[in-house]
């Protein structure tokens, strides 16, 4: 036992290098795909809540497509399916690409709630004062919104650090894949695979660390 401890201790140590270098790969696949998610969930929730029926009816189509299959499929569909149309992607665009429009799915829900959540008579008094509706989704709504909307969006970052893991099978060498390459030498799967956990673990303890602290200075600045 002593020595298979030994062993996986000393796997795990040998992963470093090449984890610490994957990692912020990971960090960075996943704070890409929450940026450019963005702007597209909030397009998305707008349209189901106010746009015309047939862009409704598309919207909803999307979110409903996105969050009812699994993003790995999502990524086979975009890095080899996409070429059978003219256009090839490389696995940093196709990764990107797959979790931005499978974050955008549920962003674009919880944006939608949090939007819903602003009283209806805010709209109203706004209007009294001479305000568009562009002037009050803007000033007085999203605002708010975005408060409501704090939690989910820390933990879908979150989620989305994880969900990084699956781009591995794009040759994308983010945490899981540099486990793998390590393994693939070394023939110890145990120690990588734990340095890697514990490394996902850390991102996810440090993003949930911030969106607590944002929670709090935002409570008390409210």
């Amino acid at each position: 036992m002593t020595e298979t401890l030994a062993r996986i201790a000393q796997s795990a140590w040998e992963a470093l290098p090449t984890l610490l270098a994957a990692a912020p790969i990971t960090l960075g696949y996943a704070l890409a795909a929450m940026l450019l998610g963005l702007p597209l969930a909030l397009l998305v929730a707008l349209t189901r809540i106010a746009g015309p029926a047939p862009l409704r009816t598309l919207a909803g189509l999307y979110v409903s497509f996105m969050r009812g299959t699994p993003l790995l499929v999502q990524i086979f569909m975009l890095y080899y399916g996409l070429p059978a149309f003219g256009v090839q992607v490389s696995p940093l665009v196709g990764g990107v690409l797959a979790l931005t429009l499978n974050a955008a799915a549920y962003l674009s829900e919880t944006m939608r709630a949090a939007i819903l959540s602003v009283p209806r008579g805010q709209w109203e008094a706004a209007a009294s004062l001479g305000l568009s509706r562009r002037q009050t989704l803007r000033l007085i709504v999203l605002p708010q919104a975005a408060r409501v909307a704090l939690p989910s969006l820390g933990n879908t970052l979150i989620g989305l650090v994880k969900d990084t893991s699956l781009v591995s099978v794009i040759t994308v060498v983010e945490l899981l894949r540099g486990a793998q390459l390590v393994i693939a030498r070394t023939f110890e799967p145990f120690g990588p695979y734990l340095a890697a956990a514990l490394i996902y673990w850390l991102i996810s303890s440090l993003l949930a660390l911030a969106q607590r602290r944002l929670e709090a200075r935002l409570a008390r600045q409210g």
